[in-house]
């Protein structure tokens, strides 16, 4: 049987690890000389040094492969897709006529949302294109060279312009306006050289008399071919996207109302069941009076 090894007392113990952290008669430090550390060092400094550097010079090469103003690689969208303002969440838009608390952040959210259509603002920073044809501007051996937007101006969208007397989009009344606006794609060219709309209906058709008329504005909610094509946000700089209000002048109060709006063009298509989102937008309104 082999013997017990002897205990150490702790002080044995501490000055083992004192020992270990320096010792005074090999000047070792964690059991290494100052020699044998920096030797290590060295190396790792040129290790990491040396990824970081090989790091550095791939983004380096990818770069110069990058256009800052156009995307290398796009999805070559048939068909853009449309969105909604206010941006409920999961495209909800729910409220109590008598509660203003329910509306007012919608009120608010469309207030910002439409300052940049300010008619001042827009006649200080875009220009009055000629209407019904697109605003092609080529780069005249000059590349990227600034582009010139066209205005949108806020009174184009009526009551739905939030520029009344009340200024509540229709949502203090029961009456609300709800945005459509239509995804940005660089160099698109939509409608064939046709005018090109957004038409918005009930999803099923049974419950389009619950729904009531609506009203877009501008009027049937027509697109101008002047706001294409858009060349990105570097280059198209001060570019406001063309918006259609729909405004639900009678809906059926306390129920829901499944409203799905469409891109109207020639040559797109919105009814690909493998992409509801493919020129099209659905959305849930309901309006609740107590």
């Amino acid at each position: 049987m082999a013997r017990d090894k002897e205990k150490r007392s702790c002080g044995q113990v501490v000055a083992e690890w004192r020992a270990f952290l320096w010792d005074p008669r090999t000047r070792q430090f964690l059991g290494r000389t100052g020699s044998s550390w920096g030797l290590i060092l060295l190396f790792y400094l040129v290790f990491y040094g040396f990824l970081a550097g090989l790091f550095a010079l791939t983004m380096w090469v990818m770069l110069q492969s990058v256009d800052p103003h156009v995307p290398k690689y796009q999805d070559r969208l048939l068909t853009p897709g449309l969105m909604i303002r206010p941006c409920a969440e999961g495209l909800d838009v729910t409220f109590n006529v008598s509660q203003s608390q329910t509306w007012q952040p919608y009120v608010r959210a469309l207030h910002q949302f439409l300052e940049p259509y300010n008619d001042s603002v827009q006649a200080a920073r875009n220009a009055a294109c000629a209407a019904g044809r697109y605003n092609e501007q080529p780069d005249d051996a000059v590349p990227n060279y600034p582009k010139r937007a066209c205005r949108f101006e806020r009174s184009q969208l009526g009551p739905c312009a939030g520029l009344g007397p009340h200024g509540d989009y229709g949502y203090g009344s029961g009456r609300p306006c709800v945005l459509v606006k239509v995804n940005r794609v660089i160099n698109f060219f939509p409608g064939k050289n046709k005018s090109i709309n957004i038409v918005c209906a009930a999803k099923r058709e049974e419950d389009a008399a619950l729904l009531g008329p609506m009203q877009l504005f501008p009027p049937n909610g027509t697109i101008d071919l002047m706001y294409f094509p858009y060349y990105g946000k570097r280059v198209h700089v001060n570019y406001t996207q063309p918006v259609v209000a729909v405004q639900f002048s009678n809906a059926t109060a306390n129920v829901d109302h499944h409203v799905e709006c469409r891109l109207n063009a020639a040559g797109l298509r919105t009814d690909d069941e493998r992409d509801k989102f493919a020129g099209r937008v659905a959305f849930r309104l309901r309006i609740n009076r107590d």
